[in-house]
């Protein structure tokens, strides 16, 4: 086997967790595109590239002519819905219209997604989401990136794959949109204050259901959809196949940091921890953790939009089923693994 994926947005946790799969996998060579670049090592090489600058992008992809899939999983946040469509759709016609005329080999091009293809960001949507439900207003960024992908393979020889993934968890920093990070550093703030673990969302987010996807689970879905031939240019919901309700996760978060778990009540994460740097830092030096700054290490504005859910956030996974990709996770035992990992690395106490 001769493939060579170019994983963009290689530094998050949804790329970086298709990088390990892949080398796992074997008989991948690996390029993985993101802003600050990474080290080499084995069959991965990094490349730093600003994918909003289009000539920038051509000339540091001009030498990638092995490339036979792209693995697209980069983000660009911006402050409106609005203003998500621009960036995120030029990043993707930058790679593409830079791989597409060098790379004679081109067999596949993945999209990531997620549930605001439903209208999820927007308010209660019909559940469970499926994939052939009809659209909603735009704008919606990762609409236009399918119908971008959809006009262009129509003359390509290469095919397309959209991965549809609820939120997304595993362990690791830097990535803006990591709800296992929020809840470890919440629960560790908690602690530290001697105060009890309760849920900080709306009241009906605490009994609404919603499910979530594994990071390694979705690396494998990934790789599924762009090499089977018979799930091409379709796009899948991916989820851990389970759902659940914050009422009655909680508890088992709260077990695991040794809290006592009082009624919820409702509050803004992004103002209550706020100037908790000072209590981060003295956690850290006091228990040993890993040197890693209080802005890093939790997007407690994700936290807030996650838990502001009081509606159902599911989708229907048999399609995914139907076409030969049957894994699954359990989301109890997911949270925790995770967890354990953040403090094996030192960066929880």
């Amino acid at each position: 086997m001769d493939r060579t994926a170019l994983v963009v947005g290689a530094r998050g946790v949804i790329g970086g967790n298709l990088i390990s799969h892949l080398e796992r996998q074997g008989g991948w060579s690996i390029v993985g595109l993101s802003r600050r670049g990474g080290v080499d090592a084995g069959a991965v090489r990094h490349v730093a590239v600003d994918l909003l600058d289009r000539e920038g992008t051509a000339n540091a992809l001009a030498e990638l002519t092995d490339v036979t899939h792209v693995f697209y999983a980069a983000y660009q946040d911006r402050p409106s819905w609005t203003e998500l469509v621009a960036p995120n759709l030029a990043m993707l016609v930058n790679v593409v219209d830079a791989i597409e005329p060098i790379a004679p080999r081109l067999e596949h091009i993945s999209l990531m997604q997620g549930y605001k293809v439903y209208g999820a960001h927007l308010g209660p949507f019909s559940t469970p989401a499926k994939e052939s439900d009809p659209p909603h207003m735009p704008p919606e960024f990762n609409v236009d990136q399918q119908e971008f992908l959809e006009r262009r393979q129509r003359s390509a020889s290469w095919s397309w794959s959209a991965l549809r993934p609820s939120v997304v968890v595993g362990p690791g920093l830097g990535n803006p949109m990591n709800i296992a990070m929020v809840i470890a550093v919440y629960a560790s703030l908690s602690k530290e204050l001697g105060i009890p673990l309760r849920f900080p969302g709306k009241p009906g987010a605490y009994t609404s259901l919603i499910e979530m996807t594994d990071a390694s689970l979705l690396a494998a879905a990934t790789a599924w959809a762009a090499t089977d031939p018979a799930s091409r240019n379709e796009a899948y919901n991916i989820t851990n196949g389970d759902q659940f309700r914050w009422s009655a996760m909680w508890p088992a978060i709260a077990r695991f940091f040794e809290l006592e778990v009082a009624p919820p009540l409702p509050m803004s994460l992004a103002d209550v921890m706020a100037d908790k740097e000072e209590v981060w830092n003295e956690m850290v030096a006091r228990h040993g953790l890993r040197r890693t700054p209080y802005r890093e290490v939790s997007s407690w504005k994700f936290g807030d939009f996650v838990f502001s859910w009081d509606y159902d956030v599911i989708a229907d996974t048999s399609k995914s089923r139907r076409a030969g990709f049957h894994e699954y996770v359990d989301t109890e035992a997911m949270f925790l693994s995770v967890f354990q990992d953040l403090r094996d690395q030192r960066i929880i106490p």
